[in-house]
């Protein structure tokens, strides 16, 4: 299910705040990185990544490609960060950046 604006702009105001928790170089998107997008998105939910990659087409093309392995959102992309979420049907409220972050 899309986000609505309203959403988006709430996850863009916490992901402002964030660090990047899973860095794409050069190598592409590999078994590890899709491994540990996996389990971000699990524990996190809302995540920022970094992609080290030249090419601003091969970026977002690698956006693409993680949105659609993650099953996530993209909520936003500036330059080389992009913002993705999922929703857990059972967050952690200690891990989870939207829980930790409301109200």
């Amino acid at each position: 299910m899309p986000l609505t604006q309203e959403q988006k702009k709430q996850f863009k105001s916490i992901g402002h705040h964030l660090k990047p928790v899973l860095i794409v170089a050069d190598n592409g998107l590999t078994e590890g990185v899709l491994a540990e997008l996996e389990r971000a998105l699990g524990d996190h939910e809302l995540i920022k990544v970094q992609l080290r990659v030249a090419e601003r087409e091969d970026r977002l093309a690698a956006i693409e490609a993680l949105c659609q392995s993650g099953r996530a959102e993209l909520v936003q992309v500036i330059g080389k960060m992009a913002l993705l979420y999922r929703k857990n049907p059972k967050p952690n409220r200690n891990l989870s950046n939207v829980i930790r972050h409301q109200g």
